[in-house]
């Protein structure tokens, strides 16, 4: 597509992210899951510590009697969900028309979900950085520092090579332990049946799975005032284009693409929500918890 043979705006280096996230959090304050098994059943688990915004009618007073200290009783079926984000770092995330390239919103992506993940529901969260190759793995976890690892991972993602989905799919699989949230953030520039033919079995072993599109405004509206010569980020391939092709059939071809992937991802039982980088983060996520909360 159009964004593949842009020349990128390669932004400096990328700072920060730990206060960007919180700041796109604190704008849409909501769950990022709500598992249809979340609760207090009859069957009691384990305590856990009160923290600061818990239901009190949960606290077990006869051990605050004893101990001055509140525990909530935990059920089973009342679950921390894991939460694992699988960032695209293939050339193409390079591409940008204006302050911020596609690789730096997904990036302030991201951060913002392990924020809300870690910092406000204590949930285990993970990273995978790939490309045509696995370039980093950051497993799951709730220890202590996993928010600065994380953010830390994120500030080392640079864009390179190819995408192939089938990577990180093999290699999250190897590491699967039990359910949870699977987050793709990636422009996706393949066709999409093989997209969603690759990410589903993630949902056959029982995990919720978001795709995240990434796109400049100028990838979904070109504008062109003269033929141009267009160049592959990831294959350097070039191609002449004129303005009639950009305003016209690259349109009509994009906004079928996106159409395909939305509606095929959805019958997979995925979601699937557009980001595009001219938009406010904390306004385009408020959007999409909003639907998402609403299908709950």
């Amino acid at each position: 597509m159009l964004q593949r043979f842009l020349d990128p705006s390669v932004l400096a280096g990328i700072s920060g992210l730990d206060l960007v996230a919180k700041t796109v959090v604190d704008g849409f304050v909501a769950g990022l899951h709500r598992s249809p098994d979340f609760g207090f059943s009859q069957e009691f688990a384990e305590y856990r510590a009160y923290s600061p915004g818990d239901d009190l009618r949960h606290v077990d007073w006869n051990v605050f009697a004893r101990t001055e200290r509140a525990y909530l009783k935990r059920y089973r079926g009342e679950t921390n969900s894991i939460l694992t984000v699988l960032l695209d770092a293939s050339n193409s995330m390079n591409f940008s028309s204006h302050g911020v390239n596609k690789m730096d919103y997904a990036r302030f992506t991201a951060a913002s979900l392990f924020y809300l993940a870690i910092k406000m529901q204590r949930d285990a969260a993970g990273l995978i950085v790939f490309d045509d190759e696995i370039r980093m793995y950051i497993r799951p976890s709730t220890r202590q520092g996993q928010l600065v690892r994380l953010l830390s991972g994120l500030e080392h993602a640079e864009p390179r090579a190819r995408t192939d989905f089938a990577k990180p799919l093999h290699h999250f699989q190897q590491f699967l332990r039990r359910r949870g949230m699977v987050v793709f953030i990636s422009d996706f520039y393949d066709s999409p049946e093989n997209i969603v033919r690759t990410i589903e079995p993630l949902r056959f072993h029982g995990n919720e799975v978001v795709l995240f599109h990434v796109l400049d405004p100028k990838e979904i509206r070109p504008e062109f005032g003269e033929p141009a010569t267009l160049v592959d980020l990831e294959t350097q391939e070039r191609i002449e284009v004129t303005p009639e092709y950009a305003r016209g059939e690259y349109r009509e071809k994009l906004d079928a693409h996106m159409e395909a992937l939305r509606d095929k991802a959805h019958a997979s039982g995925m979601d699937y929500h557009l980001l595009v980088t001219d938009r406010p983060l904390d306004d385009a996520l408020r959007e999409y918890l909003t639907i998402r909360q609403g299908r709950h």
